[in-house]
């Protein structure tokens, strides 16, 4: 038995989106978890290496294709629209993986639709998709103490203090179980 059920006709059951920012300035970065968890997905699969495609990284294998968009955070569905389209991937299929300050650092919930809470990734993705239906597995990497935008930003696109390793794991892990459950 296949690991990932045959849907449709389309070239792959699932389009797993990473949300990050390419090039080296954000590497490592609390906005760029999305990168890292899909990464560690695609590994752990045993996925081909990473090759530009759709605007993006992209791996495919076992009926699931990989997109890391390269196209920054606030274009994502530039990239990410083009590929579903080609791949042929129904959007309760499409996983996008994200950063969420609205969670606390360690916190991994996985959910589909609802609102975009002023995430711009989230919004080109409305864009780039046509509808917010599409499943999220929200990372939490907690909030400053302040409101500000400039510092809120300067927070995301800022390292972790924590070790993030931990919190990759467990994010890695509840994407794999949300891929395998519909076996």
């Amino acid at each position: 038995m296949s690991l990932f059920r045959r849907r449709g006709g389309g070239k792959a059951d699932w389009l797993v989106v990473g949300l990050g920012n390419p090039g080296d300035r954000y590497a490592r970065t609390r906005h760029n978890v999305g990168f890292e968890v899909a990464k560690l997905f695609a590994d752990r699969l045993g996925l081909p290496r990473f090759k530009n495609k759709y605007g993006g990284l992209y791996t495919e294998g076992r009926r699931v294709a990989v997109l890391l968009p390269q196209t920054f955070m606030n274009e994502s569905g530039n990239s990410v629209g083009p590929a579903r389209g080609a791949l042929g991937v129904d959007l309760d299929h499409v996983l996008v993986v994200h950063d969420e300050i609205d969670l606390p650092f360690g916190k991994v919930e996985v959910r589909t639709g609802g609102g975009l809470a002023g995430h711009n990734g989230l919004k080109s993705l409305k864009r780039g998709l046509g509808s917010s239906d599409f499943t999220r597995v929200r990372v939490g990497v907690g909030r400053p103490d302040s409101t500000d935008p400039e510092i809120v930003s300067r927070y995301v696109l800022g390292r972790f203090d924590e070790d993030p390793h931990e919190l990759i794991e467990t994010a890695a892990d509840a994407l794999e179980r949300r891929v395998t459950s519909e076996e």
